[in-house]
């Protein structure tokens, strides 16, 4: 019997981070049957009282749409 993921993600530690940009935690997340990265950062609340996540969802199909970058050699026209 296969797991069934719909409507369930996961969200570990960013060890690839290189700058305060950069989340904190990604992940992977299912809702209805489509999948999404998920990327979390921890933020501190203004009035000092404790922290929360400030969450961000993207398709996972975008990533796929977006126009490869070009090497310098192929903007050479010579």
């Amino acid at each position: 019997m296969q797991f069934d993921n719909t409507n369930s993600g996961i969200l570990s530690r960013n060890d690839r981070r290189e700058s305060e940009k950069h989340p904190e935690f990604t992940g992977t997340i299912n809702v209805d049957g489509k999948d999404y990265w998920l990327s979390a950062w921890v933020k501190e609340r203004k009035d000092g009282s404790g922290k929360f996540f400030s969450l961000s969802v993207r398709a996972k199909e975008q990533q796929a749409k977006q126009p490869a970058r070009r090497t310098v050699d192929e903007e050479i026209p010579f």
